[in-house]
């Protein structure tokens, strides 16, 4: 504790030594807290932190500060959950499919064609119900972390060398794709050959032949550089590019009841707004694309995927557990 000897101090030392020590105060009061994800800025994830950032500080009046790590600086995503978890991460944003490294029934979110359009998508992800569901299936099914926001990046497609006009153009391919019970089902059915592998490994995996094709949204295919090894990008649509914003039990722990309301209400404006930015980052990056000379193709027969991929969405919902099939359930009836 600082202790000031006020005799013989002028009225002008004394305030000066007032205005010191409140600042001092005031100093110690502010925090600043690590938010990461695995994406480049300008991505969807960015979009996130901008969001949840800006607000939190302006509901904690500049006391509670957010600090990004993008680019997998603090590790790719499962690495990122586990930090999350252990309390040695406040805040992160993470795929929802390698949320299911965590939690195996979050892998509904990746179900394919379960969101019938981009404003199906939007729609959902800012829904409260939707939200609460996905919640509290986390909180039943692991520890240490707690959802307060949700995100997308757009639909998922696929890339490699060669245009996917028709599934049977999968066919005994080798395609990456994110370690989910549910993408180990689908693909197989398309007759695709499932590789797993961390996202920074997908750009070297293409350029040496590992896989044949990779699939995710077009900014991330843009902003990761992966249309100099993949350059024919395919709009299959088959899933949404969902994700899951988190904080560390540790951090919730610790904070007060207002705290804790703040970092609830900013989590919802990450719901509410990033979606919507998310598909028009996807709508951007197609027509920079365009300029550059990447081959999209836009004339992908989806009613063919759509065709086996439907008699999976309840079965596969059900399989992983009551959230995931409860979750399904709302989605598909939100109009």
């Amino acid at each position: 504790m600082r202790v000031i000897n006020i005799a013989g101090m002028s009225a002008a030392s004394w305030l000066a030594a007032t205005v010191a020590i409140a600042t001092t105060a005031s100093a110690q009061e502010t925090k600043h807290y690590r938010f990461a994800h695995d994406q480049q800025l300008n991505s969807g994830y960015s979009v996130a932190y901008d969001i949840f950032s800006t607000k939190l500080k302006d509901l904690s009046k500049g006391k509670m500060l957010v600090d990004q790590y993008p680019g997998a600086q603090l590790g790719q995503e499962p690495q990122l959950l586990q930090l999350v978890k252990s309390g040695d991460l406040d805040f992160a944003i993470v795929s929802s499919a390698n949320t299911a490294t965590i939690s195996p029934q979050a892998g509904v979110m990746s179900l394919h064609f379960l969101f019938r359009s981009e404003d199906h998508n939007i729609k959902s992800l800012g829904d409260q119900k939707v939200f609460e569901a996905i919640r509290d299936m986390i909180a039943d099914t692991t520890q240490g972390i707690h959802v307060i926001g949700l995100g997308t990046q757009g639909f998922r497609h696929l890339y490699g060398k060669k245009p996917i006009r028709k599934v049977e153009d999968l066919a005994g391919l080798k395609v990456r794709v994110q370690a989910t019970a549910t993408e180990d089902t689908m693909f197989p059915a398309y007759g695709a050959q499932t590789v797993h592998m961390p996202f920074g490994s997908v750009y070297t995996s293409l350029q040496t032949g590992v896989v044949d094709f990779a699939e995710n949204a077009v900014n991330v295919y843009l902003i990761n550089k992966h249309y100099e090894v993949a350059p024919v990008l395919s709009m299959s649509e088959h899933e949404a590019n969902n994700a899951v914003v988190w904080i560390s039990d540790k951090l919730w722990q610790s904070l007060d009841a207002d705290q804790k309301q703040w970092v609830l209400t900013a989590g919802r404006d990450v719901s509410a707004q990033e979606p919507k930015r998310g598909f028009e980052l996807e709508r951007q990056a197609a027509t920079k694309l365009s300029g550059m000379g990447v081959k999209i193709v836009t004339d992908v027969d989806k009613a063919g995927f759509q065709k086996i991929a439907n008699p999976y969405l309840d079965k596969l919902a059900k399989d992983l557990g009551p959230h995931a099939d409860k979750v399904k359930t709302l989605i598909r009836s939100i109009n």
